[in-house]
């Protein structure tokens, strides 16, 4: 699971439907390249593909994407073990992605109201 601390390194995920290669590369602090691959390695990250094979991200994979980071880049797993790892995850708790948006939004929110109150 994203780790909180490793989530206010990355930049908020914006309240759009889609994203592009490009868009989730910044988000994530991944290049498009790793992305395309990650895709190969890891079933459950299916992005919508439309006009001229263009991926088109969800925020659910975007969050998946993060998750993998983490599990790659600071847990320091292997893909196989992340893979393996994630795939644990999903059968013990099918929302796992889910929870994670909402604690993103809810901390957003937070952050909202914050602001609004000190004006």
């Amino acid at each position: 699971m994203l780790e909180p601390s490793n989530n206010n390194e990355l930049p908020a995920i914006p309240g759009k439907r889609y994203f592009t290669i490009g868009e989730v590369s910044e988000l994530c602090e991944v290049k498009p390249h790793v992305l395309r691959y990650w895709e190969q390695e890891f079933p459950s990250l299916n992005p919508v593909k439309r006009r001229g094979n263009r991926r088109y991200y969800q925020r659910q994979d975007v969050v998946l994407i993060r998750q993998i980071r983490s599990l790659l880049y600071q847990q320091g797993f292997t893909i196989g073990g992340a893979r393996q790892r994630l795939e644990g995850e999903s059968s013990k708790e099918e929302q796992t992605p889910y929870k994670q948006l909402i604690e993103q939004t809810i901390s957003e929110l937070e952050g909202i109201i914050t602001l609004l109150d000190k004006e």
